[in-house]
């Protein structure tokens, strides 16, 4: 998470959305820059409702913070999840997909409760809130130029953002039936994604 205090904007970081680039690039712009642990790094709309924008607010004597945060297409920010727990380096062999198919991860994740090499969360619990205003832009990673845009606006400086921490290639193909599952089970997702397509 990021908090730009002059100009009164808080980026939120969803999981697997090129936010430890965009951190890499903006952190040094920031007044507040959570990157550690991952439960403060990935705070959700819900706990930043809650917790941080009254203080900010309280703080700032001003109501006017834009809440911002990228959402990724959800097969693709599975993808990622599953690539990225592929890696050589990943410690805890429950979390491991090493020498697993994509279609055995989806199913995983679809199945309740998920198992723990699973077990990611979802982004449209992520980005919903259970009260407060939410989220006043929601941009689709896939656009991330649009998004960059909006920061060099607001933040009134060019910004490139570095490759870092990016998923090892990996195959993604789903069978039918997996794929029916999953769109299925993530609804709340590929409907909150369809709507950003109009933004």
């Amino acid at each position: 998470m990021l908090v730009f205090w002059e100009q009164r904007l808080a980026f939120l970081a969803t999981p697997k959305t090129g936010s430890t680039a965009i951190a890499s690039a903006l952190e040094s712009l920031a007044s507040v820059s959570l990157q550690r642990p991952p439960v403060l790094k990935h705070t959700t709309v819900h706990r930043f409702e809650r917790f941080i924008r009254p203080y900010l607010e309280a703080a700032s004597k001003k109501d006017d913070w834009c809440l911002v945060a990228l959402m990724r297409e959800p097969r693709d920010w599975l993808g990622s999840w599953y690539r990225f727990r592929s890696r050589e380096d990943q410690t805890d062999p429950l979390k491991s997909t090493r020498g697993m198919s994509f279609d055995d991860f989806v199913r995983g994740w679809c199945a309740d409760p998920r198992p723990a090499f699973a077990d990611v969360g979802a982004q449209e619990k992520f980005l919903r809130p259970r009260q407060g205003r939410g989220l006043d832009r929601l941009f689709r990673y896939e656009e991330m130029d649009s998004f960059v845009d909006f920061l060099e606006e607001r933040l009134g400086c060019e910004i490139t953002l570095p490759r870092v921490n990016v998923s090892p290639p990996g195959a993604t193909a789903l069978s039918p039936a997996t794929e029916a599952l999953l769109h299925q089970v993530a609804a709340a997702d590929f409907r909150l994604y369809e709507t950003l397509q109009h933004q």
